[in-house]
């Protein structure tokens, strides 16, 4: 069984926190069940990386580089075109000096 959004966001939020980033939620969507976005950023190195939810064949979540680019105009133009036709999209944004995502299930990196 999935946590709830909600819950799910802030114990993401409070890992990055732990490990010495910043993590905000820029857009919060349905509690219950609502997609996440998680944009890594990394300041110093001018870069950023955008992750997306999706759930495998065995129904675990799983994250996806939904972009190829780490320039963040680039990923903040792909939440927008989602967030206009996925209302209950939540938004998470970390920065990190390393560019970590704090995500701890798989990620597909392109």
């Amino acid at each position: 069984m999935l946590l709830s959004t909600d819950l799910w966001v802030a114990a993401l939020i409070r890992r990055a926190e732990q490990g010495g980033a910043f993590a905000t939620v820029v857009r919060k969507g349905d509690a219950r069940a609502g997609t996440v976005l998680v944009k890594a950023v990394d300041r110093r190195a001018g870069h950023a990386r955008l992750y997306a939810e999706a759930f495998g064949a065995d129904g675990d979540r799983v994250w996806m580089e939904p972009v190829s680019s780490t320039e963040e105009t680039a990923l903040d133009a792909y939440v927008e075109r989602t967030a206009r036709v996925d209302p209950d999209l939540w938004v998470v944004e970390i920065e990190d000096v390393q560019g970590r995502h704090f995500l701890t299930e798989s990620v597909h990196i392109r």
